[in-house]
């Protein structure tokens, strides 16, 4: 949290106002001085979210805050409770306990849900499309839902899938239909996008692709919220990464000193193909050796 000094302060004392002054936040601007741009609002805040399925736990007292313009990794393996965080915060499903702020509309307000679905877009694990339709179909299909979207053949070819246009959606091949589910998160030109593990069934290729793209998105940008279990992604991808297991977040930081990664000291450790009895060394038998960074440096 920023600390911002009150005009009343000079060094470390602060100056007594005589009696009868104007307050400081009363005198008028100097001639020609502009006021300083109030900070833009967080794109999305959570605090102290929790959701149930009975008596199981899916979240427990969630809480992290989205800067816009920032890419925000929820990382954790299946079960960990990403997919209903990221659900929570799209509207599709109604949390029980904690406040929830995406683009300041609260998620949880059916009233509201047409102005959030128009500045959102969402790439889900499954998205259901009508498989006789082609691919420029179904994209354009989608942009008459959004006031302002994006021109198709753009987005087409920013998704991956020139070339592919008339192909029906039925005759795509995995990683195809993984290139439209992003088209069709991308065609309303979104303020913010949920990106829902969204490299699943990619070959290495199509990953780093995919990379680029949400890289692209950032510097026009975009605010992005992605969940995966792949390390390497949010560290390629993420300004911040917020670890998720059991439901509750274990660490928060950047991809390079989340849990201490940028202090820990590297310790590299192996062994051979059988240990060694006590004693000296015999011909052909290998030691279990261990060294940290700090030792091997000298």
């Amino acid at each position: 949290m920023r600390t911002q000094l009150t005009a009343g302060a000079v060094g470390s004392r602060p100056v007594s106002a005589r009696p009868g002054a104007p307050s400081a936040s009363a005198m008028p601007s100097p001639a020609g001085a502009a006021a300083a741009p109030a900070p833009a609002p967080a794109a999305v805040v959570v605090a102290g979210l929790g959701k149930s399925y009975g008596r199981v736990q899916a979240v427990r007292g969630v809480s992290f805050t989205v800067q816009r313009g920032e890419i925000f990794a929820l990382l954790g393996p299946n079960g960990a409770g990403k997919t209903t965080i990221l659900e929570i915060l799209e509207g599709f499903r109604a949390r029980d306990a904690g406040r929830v702020d995406v683009l300041g509309i609260d998620p949880g307000d059916r009233s509201a849900g047409r102005a959030l679905r128009e500045r959102i877009g969402l790439v889900l694990q499954d998205i259901a499309v009508e498989p006789y339709l082609t691919v420029r179909e179904t994209i354009a299909r989608n942009a008459g839902y959004y006031p302002a979207p994006r021109d198709v053949g753009e987005v087409i070819g920013l998704a991956g899938l020139a070339g592919q246009e008339r192909k029906k959606v039925r005759n795509l091949s995995g990683g195809q239909k993984r290139r439209l589910d992003l088209a069709l998160g991308l065609i309303g030109n979104p303020a913010l996008l949920f990106l829902d593990e969204p490299t699943t069934g990619f070959d290495p290729n199509a990953r780093r692709d995919a990379w680029h793209i949400v890289c692209g998105l950032r510097g026009e940008g975009t605010t992005i919220v992605l969940t995966t279990h792949y390390m390497d992604g949010a560290q390629a991808l993420a300004d911040r990464v917020a670890v998720i297991s059991g439901g509750q977040i274990a660490a928060t930081g950047t991809p390079s000193d989340i849990g201490g990664r940028d202090t820990a000291r590297a310790r590299i450790r192996f062994a051979g193909p059988r240990r060694c009895p006590p004693g000296p060394t015999s011909s052909g038998c290998w030691r279990t050796a261990s060294w940290s960074a700090s030792s091997m440096s000298s």
